[in-house]
């Protein structure tokens, strides 16, 4: 595959993805499959309830339409695929009692942290056995694979669940989940070019147009909201590519506005136990800037400029 060809494939995701929203979101609205704002949120943000949730579903419908006519189908691609569907699944599990129930809590946090490990150690023992590096990671900056042995389940495991979470902490302003994991997509892509990784190309490919397509009904003011069923999906594909292509160090790098929305929490959490203060007037950090006075579209340009610059310096590292 060259660059056209991953042009093509983006193109065909997307454009997937712009018909199927255009077709289901009226079923959403129906169906009144609204988002339910939590209370101790920012006030700006009560206007959204109500906004349509659950589009995470075309995402994954077009990622996995575009991956499947693509080209031979490999035991890589079917393992990505399932990892994928597999979150959006638990995601889409998660969305339904909201909305069923009218509230803001889905499934219980136990409940999603053990399916998550249950795909995570699933993924992780496939790449122990089937992959050339067995049980070795790439270490940034030094570019020496160092082998983990028996830590090395219980870590992919644990970058997995990470980026899952991670992605769904992000999912909190119009377009900016949706961008920055278009713009982390396409520079793993590009990666999976340059070190021939076919079936990665496409999927990352595919992940990107399906972003941006469903970035069409989910830039500010958003139309529909991707939901757990996006959010879960396309952290478990991204960190499913990152492993399987044996950098998994490279993405807290080239995803650092995932890993300081979750460190936010992290660190607001523990201040506030601890201290009793906050070191944020809100986490995750991008309720924070909002509350300082930054509009939500300057924070999420931000954010996705942030992400370019730190996907550069990612290929540079490598």
């Amino acid at each position: 595959m060259n660059y056209t060809q991953m042009g093509i494939t983006i193109a065909v995701a997307f454009i997937i993805t712009v018909i199927g929203m255009l077709l289901f979101l009226p079923v959403l609205k129906k169906i009144k499959a609204g988002q339910s704002i939590r209370e101790e949120g920012p006030k700006s943000h009560m206007i959204k309830s109500g906004t349509p949730t659950m589009g995470g579903i075309v995402i994954i419908a077009a990622v996995f339409i575009t991956c499947i006519t693509a080209g031979e189908i490999k035991k890589d691609m079917i393992i990505i695929l399932a990892a994928f569907v597999a979150f959006g699944i638990l995601g889409f599990l998660d969305d339904f009692v909201k909305v069923s129930l009218k509230r803001n809590l889905g499934l219980t946090a136990k409940q999603k942290l053990f399916f998550q490990i249950l795909i995570a150690v699933g993924l992780a023992i496939y790449q122990s056995k089937v992959s050339i590096y067995e049980t070795t990671v790439f270490i940034p900056f030094i570019n020496q694979h160092w082998d983990f042995g028996l830590l090395y389940i219980p870590f992919v495991a644990f970058v997995v669940v990470a980026m899952v979470n991670s992605v769904n902490l992000t999912d909190g302003l119009d377009g900016l989940a949706s961008g920055v994991s278009a713009i982390v997509s396409i520079f793993l892509a590009i990666y999976a070019l340059t070190f021939g990784f076919p079936t990665e190309i496409t999927f990352c490919s595919a992940l990107a147009g399906g972003c941006i397509g469903f970035l069409m009904f989910n830039k500010y003011p958003a139309k529909v909201f991707m939901g757990d069923t996006g959010s879960l999906a396309l952290g478990g594909g991204i960190a499913s590519a990152a492993i399987l292509m044996n950098i998994e160090l490279i993405i807290p790098i080239a995803g650092g506005v995932f890993l300081a929305e979750t460190l936010s929490v992290i660190i607001q959490v523990i201040s506030f136990k601890t201290t009793g203060k906050r070191v944020f007037k809100m986490a995750p950090l991008h309720h924070h800037f909002e509350l300082c006075g930054f509009k939500e579209t300057t924070v999420v340009a931000v954010f996705w400029l942030v992400t370019l610059i730190l996907c550069v310096i990612s290929m540079l590292i490598i």
